[in-house]
């Protein structure tokens, strides 16, 4: 089968991580198209993954616009459309990954006839969008999607909420491939020692800087734990959130944790740094739709704290494979927090249930069969 993939981001994000392993055993057959140049582009060149940038011009549609700021933007992007319909003839499939890949791409799949793809990596509720852009992309979904693929069960529920077909949507969970975290124990000691962190209970976040992923959550939970508590933060901010870097490190002043706290930006060592950390938190105030790095530190045999809302729910059972605290409420995170430091049996017995779970639930061979099933039969009708 030869598959079109659209992504509109240049940048890594969850969503183009999950691309990188559904576009892997196409890579013979398939073209990613992308929006914008970045790291994600050369991400797919090193995995040998034909790639292409469609255009340079930024799509002036953000999730809080409004319908004659979205409309507006339709006859900008005109070309776009015209070239992805082009490349379409020469596939059997478009696969959208993203909402503004999922504009052009319905709009191409309606001048060739080819059947269209969305993949939701989004929970389209007021927490995230605008009630334009939800109603757009339910709209075009619903008249001219084959498929829409959920990426958690709270993903689809949302969806169907804001009046998106039932029966065109299923849910496939995000795949890993399990090897990669196989040998997490052979240098955590010395990434604790690169980092001035050694015999330290180490705490990790790993995301993208962002007001709704909650990284003043963590800070303000850590002045209420004990001073050998540390913690590492590990990502950026990406869109355009930089005032919100100098208020999380206003407040690491303000709470006085500097010599408690280090931002390490983006690394591309992530599951090093996660095997290195005693506990993960995952502190999204918003629903998440899925949680990329929950499983991760899961399949690192990471003990996870959660965030209890979204796909986190789906990931973690509170007490046997991780915990579970309401969004936004430091004081209970510390609560956790603290009982992980104080009890590291229980805590390791937990991180190995969450560890074995993860290991069954989201192999890549075995989601990668669920999508295969899912588009042979798209391109079937």
């Amino acid at each position: 089968m030869k598959i079109l993939f659209l992504d509109q981001s240049g940048k890594l994000g969850g969503a183009e991580l999950c691309l990188l392993d559904i576009a892997k055993p196409y890579k013979d057959s398939c073209l990613v198209g992308l929006f914008a140049d970045g790291s994600f582009k050369e991400l797919l060149q090193q995995h040998n993954i034909p790639v292409q940038i469609l255009t340079t011009q930024s799509i002036q549609v953000r999730k809080e616009s409004t319908f004659l700021q979205s409309l507006g933007s339709i006859s900008s992007i005109a070309p776009l459309i015209a070239q992805v319909a082009r490349l379409a003839r020469d596939y059997d499939v478009i696969y959208t990954n993203t909402q503004k890949a999922l504009i052009v791409g319905a709009l191409a799949s309606v001048l060739t006839r080819r059947p269209l793809v969305y993949h939701l990596h989004d929970i389209l509720s007021t927490d995230h969008f605008s009630s334009t852009n939800r109603y757009l992309a339910v709209t075009v979904a619903n008249r001219c999607a084959s498929l829409v693929i959920a990426n958690s069960q709270a993903t689809q529920a949302a969806f169907i909420a804001a009046g998106g077909r039932a029966d065109m949507t299923h849910v496939v969970y995000n795949g890993f491939d399990i090897r990669n975290y196989q040998q997490h124990q052979l240098h955590s000691e010395q990434v604790c020692n690169q980092l001035g962190l050694a015999g330290k209970f180490l705490v990790g976040h790993f995301s993208r800087l962002s007001p709704w992923k909650g990284q003043h959550i963590l800070l303000a939970a850590l002045a209420q734990c004990p001073e050998n508590v540390v913690a590492i933060f590990v990502g950026d901010a990406l869109f355009g959130e930089e005032d919100y870097v100098q208020q999380i490190h206003q407040q690491v002043t303000e709470l006085q944790l500097e010599k408690r706290v280090k931002f390490l930006g983006f690394r591309s060592d992530v599951i090093p740094l996660m095997n290195a950390c005693d506990l993960v938190t995952h502190t999204s105030i918003a629903p998440e739709p899925f949680g990329r790095v929950i499983v991760e530190a899961m399949l690192c045999g990471r003990p996870v704290v959660a965030a209890q809302a979204g796909g986190a729910v789906e990931l973690v059972e509170t007490g046997k494979t991780g915990w579970l605290v309401p969004p936004g409420e430091p004081t209970q995170l510390a609560s956790v927090i603290v009982s992980c430091l104080n009890q590291p049996e229980k805590t390791a017995a937990i991180a190995y249930q969450g560890q074995l779970a993860a290991n069954q639930r989201f192999d890549l061979q075995v989601i990668e069969q669920q999508l295969t099933q899912l588009l042979n039969q798209v391109n079937i009708k």
